[in-house]
């Protein structure tokens, strides 16, 4: 299966994977981020692997997705609830070590976000903080909308390695 046909696979597809997605996980970011991840490892097993149903395979990868990220999302639930029954031990840390802590995240982040190659950070940047969608990214730096996906999912990748790094 060449790249076109998984550019191909997606448009096709693309309505039915966001329904999916919007099922399945409980925000919107959540399940654009899902949609990014199943044709990225769509893409990367369309390489080395021949797929005879690219239909059904790509909902296999995507049910694989939306079962790891809502795994995910009920560690950090429950991490955030282990967080909050000690909220009256966090109130006895100082407030300037919770800053300091704070800013050394911010600073990691900006750090791996600076790592990343110009055009990646800037479509990243674009996206995330700007919050301009992919045809309006794709419009202004006058590249594809795939490439603008390729673009974010590597960042999120690489964001999502550093995070891995500093919560566990």
């Amino acid at each position: 299966m060449t790249d076109a046909m998984v550019r191909g696979l997606h448009e096709r597809e693309e309505g039915r994977i966001r329904r999916f997605f919007s099922r399945r996980l409980r925000n919107r970011e959540d399940a654009v981020d899902a949609i990014q991840e199943t044709f990225m490892r769509m893409l990367e097993a369309s390489r080395s692997t021949l797929i005879e149903n690219p239909q059904a395979y790509l909902f296999q990868v995507a049910r694989s997705v939306a079962r790891v990220a809502s795994e995910r999302a009920a560690r950090e639930r429950a991490m955030f609830v282990e967080d909050s029954e000690g909220l009256e031990h966090a109130e006895d840390r100082p407030i300037q070590d919770r800053i300091v802590n704070a800013r050394q995240c911010l600073l990691i982040m900006a750090r791996t976000i600076q790592g990343l190659p110009n055009r990646c950070q800037q479509v990243f940047i674009l996206s995330r903080l700007h919050g301009l969608s992919n045809g309006a990214i794709a419009d202004e730096l006058g590249i594809s909308r795939n490439m603008v996906e390729k673009h974010i999912i590597r960042a999120l990748l690489e964001c999502r390695k550093m995070r891995a790094e500093i919560i566990f």
